[in-house]
């Protein structure tokens, strides 16, 4: 299957529908469960932004960065710094601010590393975001290996974001936005050139396409979402640490975007809903005998993964997708 053909971009009827249906689900998710498991699902769908910030460069552009967890780290701690230890600080400034230091540090970085192709691009991001997390690691004045306290949610004014389910909404509010705008974007003609760009970015260099801007502009927007995505976790959590800029979340966030589906946002989304069920799945497996088979949930998540690469290129997605497909004709 072509690299093109491998991307399911336009979603067929029956998917569009259980799209509409699962945002329906999540919106009316709250008033069926406890407070425990809404901030589980708050959880995934901030993954959620963060795993389609990185499908817009991975699935959309074809760059695969194994440092994306760097902005996504960047905005929490930038939250953590603007944050008083007394009072909470207001989100209306401090989230645009948190965007924007993620943004700019893409952009910086993005500058270097967008001029470099294939394997050398997934290096140089993975040194990048390597120097970013040991900068943060072994400074005491960033917090250091410890991470740092986030003590209050940011004040919103309007609507009190200490309450649960407002946060939730909020989130899902975000989720909603993030998608629709991605969407938009994709079949822009930005969007269209960044597509032409991962099919064949000599062809579009020929065509007259500056491909250095485009894909400095990719980074820097893939980067100011992680940073939402990071505000949004710091703001949950209360709690920041190196450890979300590390490679294990870059890799994760991959893993989400190849699970779901690459070069569709649903996908994406799907994709992270998915790997953090089957985390908690696999690491709740019951022993069997001596051998603990949830401490070692990475080798079974490893192993799903390359199921889902081997037997379904467009992932999740494209396994629904055949599903509903095959479900028409009966309907009928």
């Amino acid at each position: 299957m072509s690299a093109a053909k491998s991307h399911l971009e336009k979603l067929p009827r029956g998917l569009q529908v259980a799209l509409v249906l699962g945002f329906v689900a999540l919106a009316a998710f709250p008033f069926f469960s406890t407070d425990f498991y809404a901030q589980m699902v708050a959880r995934m769908m901030i993954l959620a932004i963060f795993a389609m910030s990185l499908d817009l460069l991975q699935g959309v552009t074809g760059l695969v960065s194994l440092g994306h967890a760097a902005f996504f780290g960047l905005a929490g701690y930038a939250l953590a710094f603007l944050t008083p230890e007394a009072e909470p600080a207001s989100l209306w400034w401090t989230l645009p601010a948190a965007v924007a230091a993620s943004g700019a540090a893409a952009l910086v970085i993005g500058f270097f590393v967008v001029r470099t192709h294939g394997i050398y691009f997934i290096m140089v991001t993975m040194a990048f975001a390597q120097m970013v997390f040991f900068l943060f690691f072994d400074n005491k004045a960033l917090g250091g290996s410890d991470g740092l306290y986030i003590n209050f949610k940011p004040n919103a004014g309007v609507f009190d974001l200490e309450d649960k389910r407002v946060f939730y909404y909020f989130t899902l509010a975000m989720l909603v936005l993030v998608y629709f705008f991605l969407r938009r974007l994709l079949f822009s003609p930005f969007g269209r050139a960044l597509a032409g760009i991962r099919v064949n970015e000599h062809r579009m260099r020929a065509m007259g396409f500056g491909t250095f801007g485009y894909k400095l502009a990719a980074f820097t927007l893939a980067g100011a979402l992680a940073g939402l995505a990071g505000y949004l976790w710091g703001a949950q959590t209360g709690f920041i640490n190196p450890e979300l800029m590390g490679f294990h979340m870059s890799a994760h966030a991959i893993m989400m975007v190849i699970l779901g589906g690459m070069g569709n946002f649903a996908g994406a989304i799907l994709g992270a809903f998915a790997f953090e069920f089957l985390l908690h799945e696999f690491k709740d497996l019951p022993a069997i005998g001596d051998f603990n088979t949830g401490k070692h949930w990475q080798l079974w998540m490893g192993l799903f993964i390359v199921l889902v690469v081997a037997f379904a290129p467009r992932g999740l997605l494209g396994v629904l997708d055949r599903i509903l497909r095959r479900k028409e004709p009966r309907d009928e």
